[in-house]
């Protein structure tokens, strides 16, 4: 069968240089070989692939001499994509081959190309470590479409190019490009990661830049009391909803320490630092929102924390930044401030 493990594997063999090209685009050739960084493209020269059969092994095999991992070109495919099931991995193998699209077999007992859960730890570290900077990228561009201009050590968002998405569990699988958030504890360690798959024909202000899909949101991992956070704990944060509304409020208090929930149900549970004195609830209006608000204020008052709500004069602060402006939103947002905050805070010009 043209979709077998084996068969996959055979025919990338045979084009060891073009998959190399493909997914290993930061290494070059030297001789016979490969060389790259890591599986998961890294610029380097610890990384070897054999391109053409020879008395030492095949074409396609790989071995990393600092880590000592091995495998094969699926393996690359893999890494490379930042892939987690390997019937995704076998249909990316499919359409780099051009073959036609089928259901993979069941992998065969040692096969090295290891699948991990859906929303698990490991794909979600698998798919933030395939990601890059969002600098000059289309997630720098969506955002900047959307007014957000504060965009200054985010290094919670990053930028996948062809993240994978699909519809439902029988439906082929699509790629698009996509911002990437990486959702935290309050100690930073990853435990989940957002995706929001984008346009890349542009800015359509009636989807306002996300891809023309059923659901271009779609969050994994450990979200509960977890959050994609902008700036270190303190004694002063704010904590809202979506990634576009709490980097909109940035853009006017760009030193306070901010967290996006992702939703309505997570806000009310985002958990709080120790230091943690006052916490600014980013509102949105609308039913969820004003039932999260109303949770997170008598959690905080419970814990000793004052609670203070922002309330966009729309739907929500991107879409005050939208419609009103960044000096619109800075006195917007001045007068619900704490009179000691202003001055710490919020933002003297754009």
């Amino acid at each position: 069968m043209s979709g077998s493990v084996h068969d996959l594997a055979r025919r990338l063999a045979d084009q060891a240089e073009a998959v190399c090209r493909r997914y290993l685009s930061n290494g070059r050739r030297e001789g016979h070989y490969w060389l790259v960084g890591d599986v998961r493209n890294t610029p380097g020269r610890s990384l070897f692939v054999r391109l053409k059969n020879s008395p030492k092994g095949p074409a396609g095999k790989w071995r990393d001499s600092a880590t000592a991992e091995h495998g094969d070109l699926l393996d690359v495919i893999r890494e490379s994509c930042g892939l987690v099931d390997f019937r995704d991995v076998a249909a990316e193998a499919r359409s780099f081959l051009t073959l036609p699209p089928s259901e993979p077999e069941p992998m065969p007992a040692g096969q090295s190309v290891a699948s991990a859960p859906t929303g698990s730890a490991e794909a979600v570290r698998r798919l933030v470590a395939m990601t890059q900077s969002i600098s000059g990228t289309l997630a720098e561009t969506y955002l900047r479409n959307r007014g957000i201009t504060a965009l200054h050590g985010p290094g919670s968002l990053r930028f996948h190019p062809r993240c994978y998405y699909r519809p439902d569990l029988h439906a082929p699988t699509e790629v698009w490009p996509a911002m990437i958030a990486a959702v935290t504890d309050l100690h930073g360690k990853l435990t989940g990661a957002h995706r929001t798959w984008l346009d890349p024909n542009g800015f359509d202000p009636i989807r306002l830049g996300k891809a023309p899909i059923d659901t271009s949101r779609r969050a994994m991992g450990d979200l509960l009391g977890n959050a994609v956070r902008f700036c270190g704990p303190g004694d002063v944060m704010a904590a809202g909803e979506g990634i576009e509304t709490v980097l909109s409020l940035r853009c006017v208090l760009p030193g306070m320490a901010m967290a996006a929930a992702l939703s309505a149900a997570h806000l009310a549970a985002v958990l709080f630092p120790d230091t943690l004195r006052r916490l600014y609830i980013v509102s949105d209006n609308d039913p969820a929102g004003d039932g999260a608000r109303d949770r997170l204020i008598a959690r905080a008052d419970a814990a000793g924390i004052e609670a203070i709500v922002l309330s966009p004069a729309l739907g929500d602060f991107n879409e005050d930044l939208r419609t009103f402006g960044i000096d619109a939103l800075r006195a917007g947002t001045r007068v619900q401030l704490a009179p000691q905050d202003v001055g710490r805070f919020l933002a003297a010009t754009a």
